[in-house]
């Protein structure tokens, strides 16, 4: 992992009490609950297929630049499942296809597998850790 003073892009988000958003203000929008089926909003699911959606799409276009003049045309699918196993505890399955005109199968297969490794998510990479701590109690 890179030192904490490298890191080139960085962004915080908040949910809480049914509402997500991103503390620059860009994204704000209500949550749905698997615990609360009455609400209304975007589902856990939904925002790590757009999450991962949205990675792979910036690894991708880099990708394609060198293999393509057509970068822009690169769309990336994303689909995200989330279930419950016997034990209780959630598991997630994501699934990406990445497109672009005019790519022969070859191309396409080469630009999966250079966006694919450059996406600090691949399989087995070790370029991503997730730390859940208790947070600081807030002053009121």
């Amino acid at each position: 992992m890179p030192d904490s003073d490298s890191w080139v892009h960085e962004a915080t988000a908040t949910a809480e009490g049914g509402h997500l958003h991103t503390d620059d203000g860009e994204l704000s929008t209500p949550l749905a609950s698997p615990l609360a089926p009455h609400c209304t909003g975007l589902a856990p699911e939904q925002l790590l297929a757009a999450a991962f959606a949205s990675c792979l799409h910036h690894a991708a276009v880099e990708a394609a630049t060198g293999i393509t003049d057509e970068a822009h045309t690169v769309q990336v699918r994303a689909q995200a499942r989330l279930a419950r196993d016997s034990d209780g505890l959630y598991r997630a399955d994501v699934r990406a296809s990445i497109a672009s005109v005019g790519l022969n199968r070859d191309q396409l297969n080469d630009l999966a597998r250079y966006a694919d490794q450059l996406w600090p998510f691949a399989n087995g990479s070790g370029r991503s850790t997730l730390t859940v701590g208790p947070a600081e109690p807030r002053r009121r």
